[in-house]
């Protein structure tokens, strides 16, 4: 894509071809975006901590600084409006809006929340809100995070403090931003925050994430907020070939990647009959809780994911680092595609492969 095709007329005029009706927007987390880490009464998350770890980033990047929208917010705003978009979601730090494990909430914390949103309404871009987009409290993780059940009413707690200061006007609720990264990445392979190596032994990391999607969920529902999901991120599957071993291996990754964040939330069970004996704690209504009726599903997509079986010499990487060899499936490159900055294949129509699956 060339820079005239990154200009605002050219995106207005792509716009003007969806319809009236179709909400154009741009999105961030809160700590790629907004540095501001000791000001204000925010505490660390797992982010910083995890940056601030030798080796674990390339360069030494932090999001200490990063593009400064904590100071810079009303620029970036004005960056919105010149773009001509409809909507603009963000996430919500929360350790900037509960820094301790107290629960008490910060005022400076929610404040800044509460001028971002009205300068959004102010500039006619509609405020979409991000409850968790992978940055835990430190003082969470430090008594087992997302591997502790209780993080769910802890995360129920903190939504219904934001909700009561946001919910008038937050055009749209997100609750957790592709929870399978969290899992999969953070504590699985240990390549994003906290940087744990579980395998899968992870897994109750996705449960209890689901957990507090449905409870934070109820908690909205009681303050009567806008429209209320969940965004995943869905990977196509693609074959690396037509034997029984590539099915079996892409059928697992499927149900480990897609599935497992997909079917508890839109259907109310889990991919693998029985998987709940796994987590500790587990109750019978939980299922009910996760599978909250929502007002969307958010759906992500990259590109898709070509698997063959396990033992087959895996070419592609999780974010860049080698995944372990005794994985029941293996992971291999798509070739001949364009490819972006982050070497992703440019595959558009994996996206209607997802949509129509999901249908």
């Amino acid at each position: 894509m060339s820079d005239s095709d990154r200009s605002p007329a050219a995106l207005g005029r792509l716009a003007g071809a969806f319809g009236s009706d179709f909400t154009w927007g741009t999105a961030t987390a809160s700590y790629q975006v907004e540095g501001a880490v000791d000001v204000g009464g925010r505490t660390p998350s797992t982010w910083d901590v995890f940056t601030a770890q030798p080796g674990r980033v390339e360069n030494g990047d932090t999001g200490e600084v990063a593009c400064d929208h904590y100071h810079r917010y009303l620029e970036d705003v004005g960056l919105l409006c010149s773009l001509g978009v409809d909507a603009y979601r963000f996430s919500l730090s929360w350790s900037r809006i509960q820094p301790d494990p107290s629960g008490a909430v910060n005022p400076e914390g929610l404040d800044f929340y509460d001028r971002l949103v009205d300068a959004l309404l102010t500039a006619g871009v509609e405020p979409s809100a991000t409850l968790f987009h992978w940055d835990t409290p430190q003082w969470l993780e430090d008594v087992g995070g997302w591997e502790n059940r209780d993080v769910a009413e802890r995360f129920a707690d903190y939504t219904s403090v934001v909700a009561a200061r946001l919910g008038d006007r937050v055009t749209r609720w997100m609750t957790i931003n592709e929870p399978v990264v969290v899992t999969l990445l953070g504590h699985g392979a240990g390549v994003h925050a906290p940087g744990k190596t579980l395998g899968f032994d992870a897994l109750p990391v996705a449960y209890h994430q689901l957990l507090a999607h449905g409870r934070a969920v109820q908690a909205l529902r009681a303050v009567g907020t806008g429209p209320v999901g969940i965004v995943n991120n869905h990977v196509p599957v693609w074959r690396l070939d037509d034997t029984d071993e590539t099915e079996q291996a892409a059928t697992f990754f499927d149900d480990l990647y897609n599935r497992l964040f997909a079917d508890p939330v839109l259907l109310g069970r889990w991919p693998w009959e029985g998987m709940e004996a796994g987590f500790a704690g587990y109750r019978d209504d939980d299922l009910t809780v996760i599978s909250t009726p929502l007002d969307f599903y958010g759906v992500n997509y990259y590109n898709p994911q070509l698997v063959g079986p396990p033992g087959a010499s895996s070419e592609a990487a999780s974010d860049g680092l080698p995944l372990p060899a005794d994985l029941p499936f293996s992971l291999h490159e798509i070739e001949g595609r364009e490819r972006t900055d982050f070497g992703w294949p440019v595959v558009p129509e994996g996206l209607t492969e997802v949509l129509v699956g999901l249908k």
